[in-house]
């Protein structure tokens, strides 16, 4: 069965949903991504030699500042009282690369998938940045969300 969209009006118009009567319950989210790079740049950011700094911990505060202005990048996203985010970023030598996993937390009426796929796109993006001195062909891949709980709509298990 097809479900509607919800970002969408009676006319085809895209709006704001309206969430007033929905009640708060506690919801979670995860998402995941990874940037593939050529070995020797996966180096670098390991011996902390990139040019531009720590390119981990920066990658890390900008994925968590991102999940909290995520209403001001996605148009109907609603503003959302994050009470957590964590942003993870292992360096893979298998990959090689980085992998990225980002956990948002609420107590609210929506849920925060956006938040969570926010936070691992801008950690994505600011590893490329930091480290495109060194590697302009760095891949940015395979950012998805990896499970929600919580809501009318109830858990979802991707992986």
């Amino acid at each position: 069965m097809v479900q509607k969209l919800s970002h969408l009006d009676a006319n085809g118009r895209a709006h704001m949903v309206d969430i007033s009567q929905k009640a708060e319950t506690f919801r979670t989210a995860i998402a995941r991504g990874e940037v593939r790079m050529k070995p020797e740049t996966l180096a670098l950011i390991r011996s902390g030699e990139v040019k531009k700094g720590d390119v981990i911990t920066v990658a890390q505060i900008a994925g968590i500042q991102a999940a909290k202005r995520t209403a001001e990048l996605i148009p109907l996203a609603h503003t959302l009282p994050l009470t957590q985010v964590e942003v993870d970023l292992e360096l893979d030598e298998a990959l090689p690369g980085v992998r990225i996993t980002a956990t948002a937390r609420v107590t609210g009426k929506t849920g925060v998938e956006m938040e969570a796929l926010t936070a691992v796109s801008v950690a994505a993006l600011t590893i490329y940045d930091m480290a495109k001195a060194a590697e302009k062909t760095m891949q940015i891949q395979n950012i998805r969300l990896v499970e929600k709980h919580g809501g009318r709509s109830g858990d979802v298990i991707n992986e």
